[in-house]
Order: C-alpha cells, then sequence, then structure tokens
C-alpha cells in the first residue's frame, strides 16, 4: 500500500477591506493594537511601530527589541519612497577565529545549512549575538515619518507585557520545537519551560500567562526615557551588564555607535508597475535582480498560472540566487522574522519586517532587561575569504525583503514576508501574480507557490496541478510538501490601496496571523 502525505484541512482567510486603513501582521493582538492607533489619528507609521512593539511582546520568538529590520515608507501625497535601515552588524569585538569550523565537516541544520561551527557558537548562544538594532530603527521611523508621541505608541505594547504571554497550542508549539536550546540557558529555561517542560495549558479555554516583569520594566523604562536610552541610558548599561555575563562580545562603544539610517528606496519597473526596495545587505536588490531576469525571458503567454510561469520563476529563481550568493556581502562592494504591512486612511504604506533571525533568536532571554537576543552572526559565512564572510563591526547579508509596489494593475502594494531564504521568492511570486495575472489579493496570497532557495532543489506545494509539478519534476529536483503552520513557502502579509479602497490579506495557514481594519 502506498500512503502519501496531505494535509486533511483546507484554510482559506478572506482579505479585509476598509477606506480607513488596515494593519495585516502574524498576530491578531498586533494588528488590533495598530488599527486603534489608526482609529485614533495615527498614519501608517505611527499604527506600524506600535504593531511593531506589540509583535515583540506577543510574538517574542520572532522579533523584539533584541532584534533587527528594515522599513519601507511610502508618502502618499509625494510619492516618495523611503526605506530606515536597522540592520544589525557584528560587535567590534567580534573575532573570526571564536567560530573554527569542525573538522568531522557537516552542515547546521538552522536556517543556512552553513559548515557547521564548534559548540554551533555561530547558531545559538553568546557568540552568535549581534548588534542590536530595532529600538533605532522604531526612532528613526518614528522621529521622521510619525506623527504621535512615543509613549502613545508603546502603551498598547506595554500593557500587553504587564497581563503576560498567552500559552495557546500555537505558543506551545513554537517553545516545544526549540526547547533544547532554549534549555541551555537560565533565564530562557524558566521563562519558557517551567517545572523543566514547555509551557502548556491545560484548558485553551482559560489560557496559562507568562510574566515577563523584567521586559515590562525595561519598555517603560523606553516609554518615559526615549529610545535613546536603549543605547547611551541607564537601559544600555543593564543591557551590557547582562551581555557581559552571558560571554557576549557586544558592548557599550556598539550600542554608543548604533544607528538607523534613511535613504530613498532602490528603485526600478517591472512590466510598468515601480518596485521600491530597502537598498543594502538584504534581500532587495536581489528581487529587482529577479523581476529583471524574468521579464526578459518570459512572455506570459498564460492567463492564469500554468506549467510555462512556475519553469519561469524557478529559472530566475536559481540564476538570482547564484548571483546573489556568490557576490552580496559587506566585502563584494554592494550594498525567526516576522512582518506586518499597514495602509493608512490617505494611502500611507509601510511594509516592515523585524527579526531575531533564527526562531528565538540566540536562545538567550537577558535576566535583567527581560530580552531575547538575536543571533544576527549566524547571517555570516563563516568560511573565511568569502563575501559574506565574519568580520567585526560589518553587516551581514540577510533575507529580509519589504517592499512596495507602486502603479501597478493592483494599484499600490505594500508586502514581505517571514521565512529566511524563502522570503524573496515568496515575494517575487506575490508581485508577479499581482501585476502579470491581474489577480486579487485574496486570489494571489490563496495561489499555491514555489519555492527555490539557493540550492538545487525545487519545493512545490501539493495544491499546484499535476501537470505543473511533472514539468518541474522533469527538470529538477523536486520535492512536495503542504502548506502548513510553519511554512515552506515564507509567511507573507500584504496590502493593497486600489481605487479608494485598501485591502489586507495575512498569512493563510498560520493560527494567528490576522488584518485589523481601522
Amino acid at each position: 500500500m502506498t500512503w502519501t502525505l496531505e494535509e486533511t484541512w483546507r484554510i482559506t482567510k478572506p482579505a479585509i477591506s476598509s477606506r480607513d486603513g488596515v494593519v495585516a501582521s502574524q498576530h491578531y493582538e498586533a494588528s488590533a493594537v495598530g488599527a486603534e492607533i489608526l482609529k485614533a489619528g495615527g498614519n501608517a507609521v505611527d499604527a506600524a511601530v506600535a504593531t511593531s512593539f506589540a509583535l515583540g511582546v506577543v510574538e517574542p520568538w520572532m522579533s523584539g527589541l533584541g532584534g533587527c529590520g528594515y522599513m519601507m515608507v511610502l508618502d502618499a501625497g509625494s510619492g516618495d519612497c523611503h526605506a530606515v535601515d536597522f540592520h544589525t552588524r557584528a560587535p567590534l569585538a567580534l573575532d573570526p577565529a571564536d567560530y573554527p569550523l569542525k573538522e568531522e565537516g557537516g552542515a547546521d541544520d538552522d536556517l543556512f545549512g552553513w559548515p557547521l561551527v564548534l559548540d554551533d557558537r555561530n547558531v545559538q548562544g553568546p557568540l552568535s549575538i549581534a548588534v542590536p538594532t530595532q529600538a533605532a530603527g522604531m526612532a528613526a521611523a518614528l522621529e521622521r515619518f510619525g506623527t504621535m508621541p512615543l509613549a502613545d505608541v508603546m502603551s498598547p505594547a506595554i500593557d500587553l507585557a504587564r497581563r503576560g504571554l498567552k500559552v495557546d497550542w500555537h505558543t506551545t508549539l513554537r517553545i516545544a520545537l526549540e526547547a533544547s536550546g532554549l534549555a541551555a540557558y537560565p533565564t530562557s529555561r524558566d521563562h519558557f519551560l517551567p517545572g523543566g517542560l514547555p509551557a502548556a495549558s491545560v484548558d485553551q479555554g482559560d489560557l496559562a500567562i507568562l510574566e515577563n516583569d523584567a521586559l515590562v520594566s525595561s519598555l517603560k523604562q523606553l516609554r518615559d526615557a526615549g529610545l535613546e536610552d536603549f543605547y547611551r541610558g541607564d537601559l544600555a548599561r543593564l543591557l551590557v551588564a547582562d551581555l557581559k555575563e552571558a560571554g557576549s562580545r557586544v558592548s557599550l562603544e556598539d550600542l554608543r555607535r548604533c544607528e538607523a539610517t534613511i535613504a530613498s528606496a532602490l528603485g526600478a519597473s517591472y512590466r510598468g508597475a515601480g518596485i521600491n526596495v530597502p537598498p543594502g545587505l538584504n534581500a532587495g536588490p536581489t528581487l529587482i535582480d529577479a523581476l529583471s531576469r524574468l521579464a526578459a525571458s518570459w512572455s506570459r503567454e498564460e492567463t492564469a498560472p500554468g506549467a510555462s510561469a512556475c519553469e519561469a520563476w524557478a529559472d530566475t529563481l536559481f540564476d538570482a540566487y547564484r548571483h546573489r550568493l556568490a557576490t552580496m556581502g559587506w566585502d563584494s562592494g554592494k550594498g525567526s522574522t516576522t512582518h506586518l504591512s499597514v495602509v493608512d486612511g490617505k494611502g500611507n504604506m509601510v511594509a516592515l519586517t523585524q527579526t531575531l533571525l533564527s526562531v528565538f533568536g540566540s536562545r538567550v532571554m537577558l535576566p535583567r532587561t527581560g530580552l531575547l537576543m538575536n543571533n544576527g552572526v549566524m547571517w555570516f559565512d563563516p568560511r573565511p575569504g568569502r563575501p559574506n564572510s565574519l568580520a567585526p563591526g560589518r553587516q551581514p547579508l540577510s533575507n529580509m525583503c519589504p517592499t512596495i509596489v507602486t502603479g501597478s494593475p493592483a494599484g499600490n502594494v505594500a508586502l514581505g514576508a517571514s521565512g529566511g531564504r524563502r522570503i524573496f521568492p515568496a515575494i517575487f511570486q506575490l508581485v508577479s501574480l499581482l501585476v502579470d495575472f491581474g489577480m486579487t489579493l485574496e486570489e494571489a496570497c490563496h495561489t499555491p507557490r514555489i519555492d527555490v532557495s539557493g540550492d538545487d532543489l525545487v519545493t512545490l506545494d501539493t495544491r499546484l496541478d499535476q501537470e505543473v509539478r511533472t514539468a518541474l519534476a522533469g527538470r529538477w529536483p523536486t520535492v512536495e510538501l503542504p502548506p502548513s503552520v510553519i511554512s515552506s513557502y515564507a509567511c507573507p502579509n500584504v496590502v493593497q490601496d486600489l481605487d479608494g479602497m485598501r485591502y489586507g490579506a495575512a498569512f493563510v495557514t498560520s493560527p494567528s496571523s490576522a488584518v485589523a481594519a481601522a
């Protein structure tokens, strides 16, 4: 008897519309926070910053003040698009010699499959921590583009932190999947593994709560003293004390030098639509490269995405990834993530991707500040002499790809995703579905996709037509996987401004992602 792997559910998540704006994020409580900010008169950036802080509380394994990211901002009045770069850097005291490759070889089982490093020092633990830049990014965005006081946009997150983290089944699943790593670090173990086991609720109608008083104090300190305190004030000194005791190389000098930058977006045209991405060491330049290749090589003969489109996507992604991994990095001269998108009632837009990198980042929670720290050092290639090799004080090549599309058949669209190397392939295909096939937002987000993300394999959604799967399997090694809660095809959240109406669509198969309307 032959068995095939099939999900037993068919999940849909309809797009939400409102003239006054929408917020799409990976957690319904965070989306609701952003929508309330819009209702209170805030603009898209105010709502995005508030949603960002809330996500750090209700989805702590994905992002937070211990992380980093990129934000894209579209000014509806001028049509200008800007990028806020708060990507992380390696500590100034980082020593590549601290990350020797294992003599027996092999590859890590985290996001990138790098050659194994002794004790997984680049993947988890104190030596995997890079400079936390999230607070700098929120400060820069709010000062330049926001309209509301910091206290107003932080208050909802503080209220959520006072209540504590609800332990629903998805929270338990996330903790259980990383339990062995969390167990290695005392504060992480005590918080997420009470009694030595993953936190769980006996009754899903009466959820247990994980309290983090240190996080509440940190958020209140930033609200009262300003986000600069994270880098040069009392909170900075607490943070460095925690980091030093843990064995991290991140110093007070690293924090003092930290700043976010704001620049014009890197722009290009794809079949008449404007593609706006952040410049620098992210996946935005690769998205533009891939769309340029697709426009030159594929004539769009189909009226719906079939074998021809999927083969063209795969060909393009293979070429773009080969170019990306061979050339991009700090030495090339080229420039567990979550994503949220916002559009307000005036058509201003934000696409914000923020991350700890791996799920639970370094797995290290700091006791005095209550912050989970990133493992941004893992973005670097541990092998020397490569464009993205380990080096002190440098930015690594990241996978974040917040994007704003303007003037397309779908109107203006802000989109992005979580999912490591799967992010850019997902955004690439969503742009094609909206621009090439004229799909609605809801149709595009429910259409099965492929994934090509740096190796020789094409991953196929089992919902694709058999003709498509056969055609791709005839050209490349393939694996077929169904959509799931933890997706093999990235986790996009998208908003749209079309004909005076604002739409939002959230990652379909997540139990917590949602769109909230103002």
